[in-house]
């Protein structure tokens, strides 16, 4: 019984900056998304500027959200965002290689071949490297009550 305590408190910090780090991802899903309509659309920009745009923008809601929710005990600085926008980088790459494997590699063209390659398993794996990035190389540990290894 004591030993299912122990593991259930210890789980709890891992579980809160699992859900902030998602929380943050969402907003800043939401901000590129909403930004990149906009640009498209009424602003009238061609769709990779208005990518780009918005990818910066999104990158910059989810390293506030991160900076200022999930790992606020943590120093910022302009490194820190540099490194975090690195690491969102090479997510979105992860995500392009995703689709290029799956459409040029393996044949499947169609465009919702390409949403799901992208924007599904692509976008699982791209989660898990930012994740992974951001705990490791951004913010380091500072902050976190535990070690997810125990």
């Amino acid at each position: 019984m004591r030993t299912r305590t122990r593991t259930r408190s210890r789980s709890r910090p891992h579980l809160r900056e699992v859900l902030g780090f998602a929380a943050a991802g969402l907003l800043a899903y939401a901000a590129d998304l909403a930004l990149f309509l906009w640009l498209r659309g009424p602003a009238g920009l061609d769709p990779l500027t208005a990518k780009a745009l918005s990818f910066v923008a999104g990158c910059s809601v989810a390293y506030a959200g991160n900076a200022l929710g999930t790992y606020r005990h943590t120093r910022g600085g302009p490194r820190r965002y540099a490194v975090f926008f690195g690491v969102n980088v090479a997510g979105a790459l992860v995500q392009l290689l995703c689709i290029l494997v799956s459409h040029h590699g393996l044949g499947f063209t169609s465009p919702r071949a390409d949403a799901v390659s992208g924007a599904g398993i692509g976008m699982v794996f791209a989660t898990a490297l930012r994740f992974w990035g951001t705990r490791t190389l951004v913010f380091r540990g500072e902050g976190r009550v535990g070690s997810w290894t125990g």
